[in-house]
């Protein structure tokens, strides 16, 4: 092999091995992070607000309910939300308290920006073809304050269920009374290994142990 030739393979060489390094860091570079999840809105002065909070309320159209996690990839952080508005369920006010609630979420249908990942993510890491559903279900009754067009925090605790596993959980919740209801927003903080799930680790592509619940309600009577 000529001299010359050497310096090319040489050349090559150096090329693929700067692909193979560079390449991850330049794709997590291009990442952007998820927008954040959607919250409850203080409603306008002059709008005319629901009459009454008490009652059997239903999770309509425009909720949306699914996780956030913090991704690293070759040591570049990325923030990773899937979502999806197939979410179903009921909430029970009665004399101001929360008393009864559940969401139930269509796993198989939350998606995020790249399918890929969808896929790992329902085949692997929540096997939706025997946990097609995740539940979230309040387990203690919530003292509402005076519910207005201003939002106001409460905690809820109850049991989340993912990938066939459940645990009791507690996450802080805004609510808000619309023209057409009420409006709820918040997340439950989860550690995986608590449900028995392994965080997805790849090689150059590794998620954090711990992530989150999202949910966006809109609730009609």
């Amino acid at each position: 092999m000529t001299r010359r030739t050497w310096w090319i393979v040489l050349a090559v060489a150096l090329v693929v091995a700067a692909g193979a390094v560079l390449g991850p860091l330049v794709y997590a570079a291009l990442q952007d992070d998820a927008a954040p999840a959607p919250t409850v809105q203080a409603q306008p002065e002059d709008v005319e607000l629901t009459a009454d909070t008490d009652g059997t309320w239903t999770i309509g159209p425009g909720s949306t309910a699914g996780y956030r996690v913090d991704e690293v990839l070759n040591g570049a952080d990325v923030t990773v939300a899937g979502t999806t508005e197939e979410v179903t369920g009921s909430v029970v006010v009665a004399e101001g308290d929360l008393t009864e609630a559940e969401v139930t979420v269509d796993v198989a249908s939350i998606t995020t920006d790249s399918d890929r990942r969808d896929g790992y993510f329902r085949d692997n890491v929540m096997d939706v073809a025997a946990n097609p559903t995740s539940t979230f279900t309040v387990t203690e009754p919530v003292d509402l304050p005076e519910l207005t067009g201003t939002p106001v925090t409460v905690p809820v605790t109850g049991e989340l269920t993912l990938a066939g596993a459940t645990q009791q959980v507690t996450g802080d919740f805004s609510v808000v009374r619309t023209a057409d209801g009420v409006e709820v927003s918040g997340a439950v903080p989860v550690t995986f290994a608590d449900f028995g799930i392994e965080p997805p680790d790849l090689g150059f592509v590794r998620v954090e142990d711990t992530g989150a619940v999202e949910m966006f309600l809109r609730l009609t009577m």
